[in-house]
């Protein structure tokens, strides 16, 4: 392959931009690969992802706000939300039961940052939705049933 000079240039540049970020605390070191993840990200049901997050004795906790609509009217897009009251959350996670793949976001929370995460998902069926909260080295998680009425993940 031939390297040009715009090609050492963006090489350049996104690795002065990831230092840049690692340098004012924007990131961790390693934190951009989410290589501590990517096992979990390739498991089939909620249970198998909790093992692979080293989560299994996660226990239920009012402090953990799961943040989604009780009805999806279109599986396509559906908004969701994580919000934890626990002190020195360092980990947040979406699960969903019966997508082909349980985990749908996985967010390292650095000190001083709100522990507060909303994204937007697919869920191809109805299914129940995990939100899991690791705090001071400890798993918390929040469960709640979301009802699709149009399909997302397959149609």
């Amino acid at each position: 392959m031939k390297t040009t000079r715009r090609s050492m240039l963006q090489a350049a540049g996104a690795g002065g931009v990831y230092a840049a970020l690692v340098s004012i605390g924007m990131l961790r070191p390693g934190t951009a690969e989410a290589a501590a993840f990517e096992q979990a990200f390739k498991t089939k049901g909620v249970k198998a992802t909790l093992e692979a997050l080293g989560a299994a004795g996660a226990t239920q906790s009012d402090k953990v706000n799961l943040v989604a609509p009780d009805i999806a009217e279109n599986g396509a897009v559906v908004p969701m939300g994580i919000v934890s009251e626990l002190p020195g959350t360092e980990m947040m996670a979406l699960m969903i039961e019966n997508n082909p793949n349980a985990l749908a976001g996985a967010y390292e929370i650095m000190d001083g940052m709100l522990p507060e995460v909303t994204m937007r998902v697919k869920m191809g069926q109805s299914s129940d939705v995990v939100a899991l909260v690791k705090a001071d080295g400890k798993f918390y998680m929040a469960t709640k049933e979301v009802k699709v009425t149009l399909g997302g993940c397959g149609g």
